[in-house]
């Protein structure tokens, strides 16, 4: 199988998801659900290496030690005689999240939250799990907890698509207001701006959606990955809205970068490029 091939292949594989889990998000908005698959990936990736202070290279085994704020945390909350059965169980569940197996993860660290209500990594872990599981209002539920316990935005572009998916807009929009008076990272930026302009375009506000994308009609010299991301989502937004000359330039700029992201050259074979 080509590379085109298999990215073909993800694209299609992250479509059906939200149908087949609670409330499905309305159908004019299916055509990005790859960016979904994206953002998640990101986020279980990131919350992986906060978790463990291995520094190995990817694809070694990971270490069984958890990152100092994480372990700090974690000896505040458990007895000292048990703290290392939590730290292995929490290491393996981190470990499971980062490979991709979602239901496993989410049963190792069942018991560190059952011990341990107040510890914001095993809330972070489950959250995680359940979302790329497709069962949005668990998700939601633990990574509300997160946040109430950390105070941190790093999660609110994966909560807000939990919301989406349950076609609860008020919540994306309180969110993705957050998210914009912290001003993180432009990555995490990025996927915020990308929840929320679907949320808008679900909705049938494809005139919102593409205001919130505004940030990203700038082309940088050195374009990173979020930038393909959001530029194929105002090219979407473009075609869906009779505006084909623009939708074909942030198509093409997306191809200029990499030619086989998602299925921008059928994009652009269709738009007559």
């Amino acid at each position: 199988m080509t590379a085109a091939e298999r990215r073909s292949a993800e694209v299609k594989a992250s479509r059906p998801y939200r149908e087949k889990t609670e409330q499905a998000a309305p159908p004019p908005w299916q055509r990005e659900e790859w960016i979904d698959e994206g953002a998640l990936r990101h986020e279980a990736e990131a919350a992986t290496q906060r978790a463990m202070d291995d520094g190995k290279p990817k694809g070694r085994r990971r270490s069984t030690e958890l990152a100092p704020e994480v372990a700090e945390d974690l000896a505040s909350a458990a007895p000292a005689a048990r703290q290392a059965r939590y730290q292995e169980r929490l290491a393996s569940a981190a470990d499971a999240l980062d490979r991709g197996r979602y239901a496993d993860a989410r049963r190792m660290v069942q018991p560190v939250l059952r011990d341990l209500p107040d510890l914001a990594f095993a809330h972070e872990i489950a959250g995680l799990s359940l979302y790329r599981l497709g069962q949005w209002r668990k998700a939601a539920a633990e990574l509300e907890t997160t946040r109430q316990l950390t105070g941190s935005v790093q999660h609110n572009a994966v909560l807000a698509d939990c919301y989406r998916a349950m076609r609860r807009y008020h919540e994306v929009e309180v969110l993705w207001r957050e998210l914009r008076e912290a001003s993180p990272e432009p990555a995490l930026m990025a996927e915020g701006r990308i929840v929320a302009a679907g949320a808008l375009a679900d909705q049938g506000d494809l005139a919102g959606a593409l205001k919130v994308m505004q940030k990203a009609l700038e082309v940088p010299k050195k374009p990173k990955e979020y930038h393909l991301r959001q530029w194929y989502v105002l090219a979407d937004l473009f075609d869906r809205s009779g505006e084909i000359i623009k939708a074909r330039r942030y198509f093409s700029l997306v191809a200029e970068v990499d030619r086989e992201f998602a299925d921008v050259a059928d994009r652009l074979r269709t738009l007559g490029r």
